[in-house]
């Protein structure tokens, strides 16, 4: 049995009359949401409900998640998402003493502005898959009840979300010196501070080596 499969498995095995609030952490570019869609479809396959909602919908406005500046690694690993919200909109509502219904964002991240879906009602053998970096820092632990890291070489994130990213940060040398001086400089400050690896109920050894297995 591959690491994917034994993944699949784990999950479905849990009931714990609620839904199952399952987070995939990792660097950014680790192949998170790569992850998280392959996790929603493979428990879909086996007849199980799953929905996928990823951070970018719990994003801060620009003028907050920029304050420190553009550039500011602290700032993005203070200041970029807001936990808060995910927890009263997603992950307290799907908790054993929770109303079910959850919203999936609150905010347009492409024109910067908040939002408000309706409450969608959420039935409780649903597996709910949460993507995004960050996601074992307190008190967000206190309410997941199944974790991953999807562990990514520094190296290979980079290289993916420099490619990734090259359009929307003015060419690839601008979205590299990004990645140093931001986004991975955030992380590194995130790993040493929670070592989200020894937090995590699964760790995964990169995204690439779960595809592989089918």
């Amino acid at each position: 049995m591959g690491i994917g499969d034994d993944m699949v498995r784990d999950v479905i095995s849990r009931d714990l009359g609620h839904p199952l609030r399952v987070a995939i952490d990792g660097v950014t570019a680790s192949g998170k949401s790569t992850c998280a869609r392959w996790l929603v479809s493979a428990v879909a396959t086996q007849g199980r409900p799953a929905i996928h909602v990823t951070m970018d919908g719990f994003h801060h406005r620009r003028a907050y998640r920029y304050r420190q500046g553009r550039a500011s690694a602290v700032g993005y690993y203070r200041d970029a998402y807001d936990f808060d919200a995910l927890c009263t909109q997603v992950l307290i509502p799907l908790g054993p003493t929770g109303s079910g219904e959850i919203r999936r964002r609150i905010i347009d991240l492409a024109s910067d502005e908040p939002v408000e879906d309706p409450p969608e009602p959420v039935p409780t053998d649903t597996i709910v898959v949460v993507d995004g970096t960050f996601l074992h820092r307190p008190p967000l632990p206190d309410y997941w009840d199944y974790t991953v890291f999807v562990d990514t070489p520094m190296d290979v994130a980079r290289a993916r979300g420099t490619a990734r990213d090259a359009d929307a940060l003015g060419g690839e040398v601008a979205a590299g010196m990004a990645f140093d001086q931001r986004y991975h400089a955030a992380c590194r400050i995130y790993l040493d501070e929670v070592d989200p690896r020894a937090r995590a109920t699964r760790v995964l050894p990169g995204i690439d080596s779960l595809l592989s297995m089918g």
